[in-house]
């Protein structure tokens, strides 16, 4: 069983890489084929993987943002990411892990209820992200910041880290009963 750990490669020079992990292949080739069309001064990798572990037998760059795709129509998307969640490491989780749910649009067709991704980003303390990858529109706005998000965690943004992102993220959000 490989873990993916975030400083087992050295960073490539310029270059920021995410993985983007889910069971739905063209909304996630779409969404990728959007953030290379972005205007980005850094080199932009985009990988996708339906699930981890990763094969170990395949040379790759270091990994600076992995964001789990979850589509709310299917609860075999969540089950996988929950078993994907297995294979990565917990320094991780400091910021350089999110989540996207898509299909909220189309609430009547949900079989995975939304406060159960809610949960599932509250658990490993990251953020989540709500779009509807099938409108190109959406697509294109979220696109926008992830890549952006990508830019913060590889270090090519001066001032920001990924822990600082996730602080920013996190105090957005509305707390929770538990946490006062």
């Amino acid at each position: 069983m490989s873990v993916l750990r975030p400083l087992d490669k050295l960073p490539g020079l310029n270059t920021a890489t995410i993985l983007l992990v889910g069971t739905e292949d063209a909304l996630l080739q779409q969404l990728a084929d959007a953030m290379l069309k972005e205007d980005c001064a850094s080199e932009l990798k985009v990988h996708l993987a339906k699930s981890l572990p990763l094969p170990s037998s395949v040379t790759r760059p270091r990994i600076d943002l992995i964001m789990f795709v979850v589509n709310l129509h299917s609860k075999y998307s969540l089950r996988n990411v929950e078993e994907s969640l297995h294979h990565v490491d917990a320094t991780f989780f400091l910021g350089k892990v999110g989540f996207l749910a898509t299909g909220a649009g189309r609430e009547s067709h949900c079989s995975v209820h939304r406060n159960t991704v809610v949960k599932l980003a509250h658990t490993y303390r990251s953020p989540l992200l709500f779009c509807d990858l099938e409108v190109e529109g959406f697509r294109a706005t979220m696109a926008q910041r992830l890549v952006r998000m990508l830019q913060i965690c590889a270090g090519h943004v001066p001032g920001l880290s990924a822990l600082n992102l996730l602080s920013l993220l996190r105090s957005s959000e509305n707390p929770s009963l538990e946490d006062l």
